[in-house]
């Protein structure tokens, strides 16, 4: 075996590879649960690239043949049912990893530098696994797919310009029809999970170009011992191969119980309207996305000509003063004044159904510049003050509302509950500048604690 290894070096770095990235690379030595994640987010993307493969093989991307193809999946293929709500199922634990993922970046820092670009390479992996979730929610031909489908691409009429033709693409019709299924297959079997695959490897890669976060957000490579190795690390093998396989087994027991009694989880991972085929004469009651989705879809759905008037209209002028205020550049004032009065034209100029498709945008984009909205010297969330952690906890609790709201009739106390968590959304955001900055913080320690 060690010639066949050396056999194997002379000609690729199996060995550098395994060093650099595994046995030899060195992790923070009090990484903690919320770590789990990362090696659990990995573990589902494989689960769900195979199991996808599974079913491929009896698939039909066929409007015609499509729902009596996944029936027949469940009902003849031996282990089907299995297959199928491992990938079904398993799509829904893959954003509850995710979200859990990018909570702990938030609450420890981690997207601060020199971590920038793996939080941003993170973030292009987010909005990715997002599409290919949504073309894959197609793939079932069933009737809350077809007309989740046919309202999502909609929106994109609302864009100007662009907007019609954008839509007509994306269809491959008119209307979502068998041209619109065929396209989304191929993009959900080939060409988003090869994205995925690139964007994982890109991820992991300047992730250990930089090193891991820790909960005390402290560089354990500013501290080294005569071998240069840092003082606060160990090998990510074998001690975090080993914790990760802990957590893997209790995730794959949870995992488990859902799939074997819970798969449908009540609606929530599988709607029971997708159990019937697609209708384009029948349109179900309330047509909603999946959970992972509705917090935007909530944002989307607030953006009325109320919330602009009374509540963003407000907010922007409010926020345009406190940036005059605070900053001292003539430069700078003036295209905080030239921006925010193209927006303040936009509210008047544009329908509510414009803003609310750039507003269900915004709310993405404006993850990708937390690096440089954030202007706490401290990392993590153990030495900051009272400002950022309230905010931190007020974010997350809207963000949890939005996506119980946007299952919800759009009308009452839900309509104003998703207009509230909309406005706290983007104040969280848009605020963080002076948060940030005027939040008192504690001493961070030389060393992990």
């Amino acid at each position: 075996m060690q010639k066949l290894l050396a056999w194997v070096d002379q000609r690729f770095p199996l060995t550098k590879v395994w060093e650099e990235h595994v046995s030899k690379y060195y992790a923070p030595k009090n990484f903690n649960f919320w770590y789990y994640f990362g090696s659990l987010a990995l573990l589902m993307l494989v689960i769900q690239i195979l199991s996808g493969i599974f079913l491929t093989m009896h698939y039909k991307p066929d409007t015609s043949l499509a729902f009596a193809s996944v029936e027949y999946i469940m009902r003849d293929v031996p282990w089907g049912w299995l297959i199928r709500y491992l990938h079904s199922t398993g799509a829904s634990f893959f954003f509850i990893v995710i979200y859990l993922h990018m909570f702990r970046g938030l609450m420890y820092g981690s997207y601060k530098g020199p971590r920038e670009l793996v939080w941003i390479l993170g973030m292009v992996l987010f909005v990715a696994l997002m599409a290919e979730a949504f073309m894959g929610y197609l793939l079932p031909w069933g009737n809350m797919s077809y007309w989740g489908a046919q309202v999502i691409i909609s929106l994109f009429d609302a864009l100007p310009f662009i907007g019609p033709s954008l839509a007509e693409w994306l269809r491959g019709d008119f209307v979502v029809s068998d041209a619109t299924l065929n396209r989304f297959f191929s993009l959900h079997v080939i060409a988003v999970p090869l994205l995925l695959a690139l964007l994982v490897f890109l991820h992991i890669v300047a992730l250990h170009k930089v090193g891991s976060n820790n909960p005390d957000g402290v560089e354990i490579k500013k501290k080294k011992n005569a071998d240069g190795l840092p003082l606060d690390g160990i090998p990510f093998h074998p001690y975090y191969s080993v914790k990760d396989t802990v957590g893997v087994a209790g995730f794959l027991i949870l995992f488990a119980a859902a799939i074997f009694f819970a798969p449908e989880m009540w609606g929530w991972f599988l709607e029971h309207d997708n159990f019937t085929v697609a209708n384009i004469l029948q349109t179900p009651p309330e047509i909603k996305p999946l959970w992972y989705f509705t917090p935007f879809y909530s944002i989307l759905r607030a953006t009325t000509d109320d919330l602009i008037k009374y509540g963003l209209l407000p907010f922007v002028l409010a926020l345009t003063a406190l940036t005059l205020v605070s900053v001292r550049e003539l430069k700078t004032k003036g295209i905080v004044v030239i921006i925010a009065g193209f927006v303040v034209a936009g509210f008047f100029g544009l329908e509510a159904k414009v803003w609310g498709v750039a507003l269900m945008g915004l709310s993405l984009i404006l993850f990708f510049f937390l690096p440089w909205l954030d202007r706490s010297p401290v990392k993590s969330i153990r030495y900051r003050g009272w400002k950022y952690k309230t905010a931190l906890t007020i974010f997350t609790i809207s963000f949890v509302m939005l996506g119980y709201v946007g299952t919800q009739p759009a009308e009452g106390i839900y309509k104003m509950c998703a207009q509230i968590g909309t406005l706290v959304y983007f104040a969280f955001f848009l605020l963080m500048p002076w948060i940030s900055t005027y939040d008192k913080t504690k001493p961070v320690p030389e060393r992990v604690t």
